[in-house]
C-alpha cells in the first residue's frame, strides 16, 4: 500500500493534521496566529543550514524552529509590542534563509518546495519522521491539556493553581516547533500556519467544549488533506496550496450556514 505515492501523501497529511488540530486550537484560543507564521517562516533558515552542514533537514528545521520558539518567549512582554515583534522575527527568519540558500555553492535548491510542500514526494523515511512526530506532539498536548486550557483562559487562575503560565507557553512553542519541523515538507513554511488555524477557527463555531473544538479540527483538516491531495492529482496543481484552498472552502461554506442557522 505505500508504495502508491498518493496514500503516503494522505497518510502524511493525516499525520500532519492530527497534530496540528489541537496545537491550532490551542493558538487561536491565544490570539498567536502570527507566533505560528514567525516560526514557520524561521524554518527556512533551518532549510539553509541543514544542507550547508549536509544534516537532515527535519534536524536543521526543527533546531532553528525551537531557538525561535524560545526566543519569541523570552522576548515576549519586554517593551515591543507582540505583534510588532513576530513581524520582525517573521520576515527576517525568512529573508536571512532565503539569502542564506541563494549563496550556497554547488547545491541544487528547489525553493517551491520548501515554500509551499511537495507532499506528494514524501518516502516511507518522512512518513515515519512525520508520524514520530506527530506523535510526541500529541502526547505532550494530553500531558499537558488541561494545565495549557487553565493558563489559556484564566492566567490568574493558573497562579492560584499552583500553574505557571509562562511555562505552559513555553510547552506550546516546542509543540509548534515539532509541527513547523514534520509539516515542511507537506505544506511548505508559508502555509503551515494556515493548516494550523484555518480548521481551528472553522470547527470553534460547532464546539461547545475544547476537547470537541480539537476533534472537529482534526476532522476538518483530514476532510482538507483527502480531498486536496485528490484534487491536486486530478487537476495536476500544487498540492499544499490546494489542501489550504480546500479548507478555506470548508471554512466559508460551514461558518457561512451556521451563521444563516443562528438567524433563524
Amino acid at each position: 500500500m505505500l508504495d502508491d505515492f498518493v496514500v503516503r501523501a494522505i497518510l502524511a497529511g493525516l499525520g500532519i493534521v492530527l497534530a496540528a488540530a489541537p496545537l491550532g486550537c490551542m493558538i487561536v484560543w491565544r490570539r498567536m496566529a502570527y507566533f505560528s507564521d514567525a516560526t514557520a517562516h524561521a524554518s527556512i533558515l533551518g532549510v539553509a543550514l541543514a544542507l550547508s552542514f549536509s544534516v537532515s533537514i527535519f534536524a536543521g528545521v526543527l533546531i532553528v524552529s525551537l531557538l525561535m520558539a524560545v526566543l519569541i518567549t523570552a522576548l515576549n512582554g519586554r517593551g515591543f509590542g507582540t505583534d510588532t515583534m513576530l513581524g520582525v522575527l517573521a520576515h527576517s527568519g525568512l529573508a536571512f534563509g532565503l539569502v542564506a540558500v541563494s549563496l550556497m555553492d554547488g547545491v541544487r535548491v528547489d525553493l517551491t518546495a520548501y515554500l509551499f510542500g511537495d507532499i506528494l514526494s514524501v518516502g516511507r523515511f518522512d512518513l515515519a519522521i512525520i508520524w514520530g512526530g506527530a506523535l510526541i506532539v500529541l502526547t505532550l498536548l494530553c500531558w499537558r491539556w488541561s494545565r495549557l486550557i487553565t493558563s489559556t483562559l484564566n492566567p490568574d487562575l493558573a497562579y492560584a493553581s499552583g500553574i505557571d503560565p509562562k511555562r505552559e507557553q513555553l510547552v506550546l512553542t516546542l509543540s509548534l516547533a515539532f509541527v513547523v519541523a514534520i509539516a515542511i515538507k507537506v505544506v511548505g513554511a508559508l502555509l503551515i500556519g494556515a493548516i494550523l488555524i484555518i480548521p481551528a477557527a472553522t470547527a470553534r463555531g460547532f464546539s461547545k467544549t475544547p476537547e470537541l473544538m480539537a476533534a472537529f479540527a482534526a476532522m476538518i483538516g483530514a476532510v482538507g488533506v483527502v480531498a486536496g491531495v485528490g484534487a491536486s492529482v486530478m487537476w495536476d496543481v500544487p498540492t499544499g496550496p490546494m489542501i489550504v484552498c480546500l479548507c478555506a472552502v470548508l471554512f466559508t461554506v460551514l461558518n457561512s450556514l451556521n451563521w444563516l442557522i443562528s438567524k433563524r
